[in-house]
């Protein structure tokens, strides 16, 4: 057991896919810290647009994708020299900046896009990772915050937490094709390995 020291309000968490660094943001301090699994030392602290709410890395390991709830938008950081390489801005017709709210970002299997989660824009935006550019903007329900893939990266499950229900984007066809009535305040979502029919059958999904 031991500790690491952080910026002000930790928030989200990072595992690279070898498991030697952990990524770790802090909300108030405006920081991503790279954290060395074995010797639990911080190498490194990135500073990052205002409120950094998750991070997570592309399947190669090679980058790390912050989102900033406040600041609006992604910062893409280089995991071997933790520099920020680029930057992912988000744009919806109609709606204000500051109801643009990133949080949630989760990637394909083959690390081709991501999907990031809009907050109170009630919206997915589903980029393409390569020019960090975004392909499409999918309505779902009300402050979505997180999601996740299932195993074969066929659906995308929104999770929405004031509609209290979760949206079903089919992945290939870029659609939502049905919203799931759930409990109240959903947050996130946890999908069992293995268990894709059984989630398609509870869920509604065309299997």
């Amino acid at each position: 057991m031991g500790f690491t020291r952080v910026g002000v309000e930790p928030e989200g968490l990072a595992v690279s896919p070898d498991g030697k660094i952990v990524v770790g943001t802090s909300e108030t301090t405006n920081m991503a810290h790279f954290i060395d699994t074995a010797t639990k030392k911080t190498v490194a602290n990135v500073l990052v647009p205002a409120r950094p709410r998750m991070a997570a890395f592309s399947p190669d390991g090679g980058e790390v994708w912050v989102t900033s709830e406040v600041g609006g938008g992604v910062s893409v950081i280089d995991a071997a020299t933790h520099k920020i390489v680029g930057h992912v801005g988000f744009e919806v017709a109609g709606l204000r900046s500051e109801n643009i709210q990133p949080v949630g970002v989760n990637f394909t299997r083959d690390g081709k896009l991501a999907f990031v989660s809009l907050g109170p824009a009630n919206r997915i935006a589903v980029v393409d990772v390569k020019t960090r550019q975004v392909e499409k903007y999918l309505l779902v329900g009300q402050r979505v915050w997180h999601g996740g893939f299932t195993p074969d990266d066929k659906y995308f499950l929104s999770v929405n937490g004031v509609s209290n229900d979760v949206s079903i984007i089919d992945v290939g066809a870029l659609k939502v094709v049905k919203s799931v009535q759930v409990g109240e305040s959903p947050w996130d979502v946890a999908i069992v390995p293995g268990a894709k029919v059984l989630g398609a059958k509870v869920l509604g999904a065309k299997p």
